[in-house]
């Protein structure tokens, strides 16, 4: 078996390789991987160093842009696990060019030599912001999607063009769709990441509005879980929302970040709101539960002590990356 992982040096795709090559997932135990990134500055070969002498991997640095290296890659590929996407809404507020380009033109260059290359599966990794913002209640997979971010707006995007392929050509597509995600190896401009990192230097940490936006936490670990369960056995053309079931104000996840850090409330700055900020977000994941098995199982207390945990230990991994951060502003 021949799978070809897109954005596998990133935080999610790379937990996945990881998994995937330690025999975590017994269905694909004896396979091949291919990660396809272009390394921009979320991506990390580092990310991939516990598992990078293992034979069965084989990294290539590049776009899924690139029609002439995609197509090459992907001959005799068995599964795609497609995770490569620019995910940062504060960076596509400022811009979009690049969210636009990766995210729909990337996607569709992957679905069109994945159809040309008689794949057999095709899972695409979305996210539950394409459905926009929710009051009360969660989710279904059949919702109207109604992105507000450019971000947001462009996995939607790909996610139409992923069913009109299953739907227009047959190719056996499935789309998942994750809340918040959270873990080792996030990078640092990330809200946890970020916080964490902030207060172990002493540093404030800055918390949007009011704070009282809601979301629902998923350990990477759960939502790998369940993405391989869709590959495996997800039906094609469906669409599986994938959850942690831990929904947090950002004041009461800061709250728990400050008490797990011994520091007081006077390490917040409040800053202005984000333009467009989702008030809540809230995925049923029944669907999944009901079809496939899947079950969140890490406790957000125990992941999030060992998150914080991995922090303090890997400050080599971290520390470069906030600094090149900084001296790009």
């Amino acid at each position: 078996m021949r799978i070809l992982v897109t954005g596998g040096a990133g935080f999610i795709g790379s937990h996945y390789v990881r998994q995937l090559l330690n025999g975590a997932y017994p269905a694909f135990s004896d396979a091949d991987v291919i990660v396809l990134d272009k390394l921009t500055y979320a991506g990390n070969e580092a990310n991939l160093a516990p598992v990078a002498d293992n034979p069965r991997l084989k990294f290539v640095r590049g776009d899924i842009c690139d029609r002439e290296l995609v197509g090459g890659l992907i001959t005799d590929v068995d599964v795609v696990v497609h995770f490569a996407a620019e995910t940062h809404v504060d960076r596509s507020i400022t811009g979009s060019d690049a969210f636009v380009l990766t995210n729909v033109v990337g996607t569709n260059v992957l679905l069109q030599a994945a159809l040309d290359a008689g794949v057999g599966k095709f899972v695409h990794v979305s996210t539950d912001e394409v459905y926009g913002s929710i009051d009360e209640g969660s989710w279904p997979e059949d919702h109207a999607l109604e992105p507000n971010s450019p971000y947001s707006a462009a996995k939607a995007g790909s996610d139409l063009l992923a069913r009109a392929y299953h739907r227009t050509h047959g190719l056996p597509v499935c789309i998942t769709r994750c809340s918040n995600n959270y873990g080792p190896y996030q990078f640092p401009e990330k809200v946890l990441p970020l916080f964490i990192t902030n207060l172990m230097d002493g540093a404030q940490v800055p918390l949007y509005g009011d704070g009282l936006n809601v979301r629902d936490w998923l350990h990477v670990g759960d939502h790998c879980r369940g993405i391989q369960l869709v590959a495996e056995s997800g039906r094609p053309g469906e669409i599986y929302n994938i959850g942690g079931g831990t929904e947090l104000t950002n004041k009461e996840l800061t709250e728990r970040l400050l008490a797990e850090l011994g520091v007081d409330w006077s390490m917040v700055r409040p800053v202005a709101d984000r333009k467009g900020h989702d008030r809540r977000y809230s995925v049923d994941h029944g669907k999944i539960v009901q079809e496939l098995g899947y079950r969140p199982q890490v406790d957000f207390e125990t992941g999030l002590r060992e998150t914080i945990r991995w922090y303090q230990e890997n400050r080599d991994w971290w520390e470069p990356l906030k600094a090149r951060a900084e001296a790009a502003k």
